[in-house]
């Protein structure tokens, strides 16, 4: 049986998306936050890990990309949740009643639209979504409520006040799977994920485009992070269709390596399926 590290309590939509992908038949370890989870899998204390990396209305998990940059683990698979946001409360509590709402402020910001017709309720970002309904169970003094999964609602026995508040009912994020070790498999739908910091030179960046282009090779996702120790110099994370067992692949890679200060290669794996929630 593997071991499975996500961020969050019981209930968090990184443990939905682990038992989507894995089944029921793993061992799962609650971590406090994306570095315990990260961190868990470089000193061998969990076998994987299941973390987000993107969402369909919110954007990109930037933390994601910036500790696969430091602890160079493996991505050996993906898959897409379909995120159904609920917001719920003890028992005794109805919608009118709300006075402080809790979630992660990914969640939040996925029901905004919704969050502000709660006139009188303060909206107030906490570490998990999962975390926010302990919060709303703990919490004896004030009326609070908890923007989380129907799964959390079930586990922590709060009572669903509202179902399907995020702002668009196609809200799907992206989850990657981290091992410390690569998965040399044949794929049928392979992705390769890599990171690169550019050398200063003019046109560095449309060059190390033309590099994918050139090759045909499908570019589906570039984003850029600062180098925490260069100040206004960037990394870019860039996600392609196909292998690095391609041919071609392997040689844009080659070519990208003659104008980079330095390529990281998280790996090739399978394109993720999508769930629906």
């Amino acid at each position: 049986m593997i071991t499975v590290a996500f961020q969050g309590e019981k209930g968090a939509y990184s443990e939905i998306a682990a038992k989507k992908f894995f089944g029921d038949k793993i061992k799962l370890s609650p971590s406090f936050s994306f570095n315990d989870v990260f961190s868990k899998v470089k000193n061998s204390e969990v076998d994987l890990g299941v973390v987000p990396v993107e969402n369909s209305l919110y954007g990109s998990v930037f933390e994601t990309y910036d500790l696969l940059f430091h602890y160079s683990l493996t991505i050996i698979g993906e898959l897409n949740l379909q995120i159904n946001h609920c917001l719920t409360a003890r028992k005794k509590f109805a919608l009118k009643d709300i006075k402080k709402v809790y979630s992660h402020p990914q969640a939040l910001g996925q029901c905004s639209d919704f969050l502000r017709t709660l006139k009188k309720a303060r909206v107030i970002p906490a570490y998990d979504t999962a975390g926010s309904s302990l919060i709303a169970l703990e919490n004896t003094e004030e009326v609070v409520a908890a923007v989380t999964s129907k799964e959390a609602a079930a586990i922590y026995g709060l009572k669903i006040l509202k179902s399907n508040i995020q702002n668009n009912q196609e809200n799907y994020t992206r989850f990657l799977v981290i091992s410390r070790k690569a998965k040399n498999g044949d794929y049928d739908k392979p992705k390769t994920s890599i990171c690169f910091e550019l050398k200063s030179m003019p046109g560095s960046l449309f060059r190390a485009l033309s590099v994918f282009a050139l090759r045909d090779i499908d570019l589906v996702k570039i984003e850029s992070r600062p180098i925490p120790q260069k100040p206004f110099q960037y990394v870019f994370y860039a996600d392609l269709v196909g292998s690095v067992k391609d041919k071609k692949i392997n040689l844009a890679l080659k070519h990208l390596a003659e104008i980079s200060v330095n390529i990281k290669n998280f790996g090739s794996y399978q394109a993720g399926k999508t769930y629906k929630s």
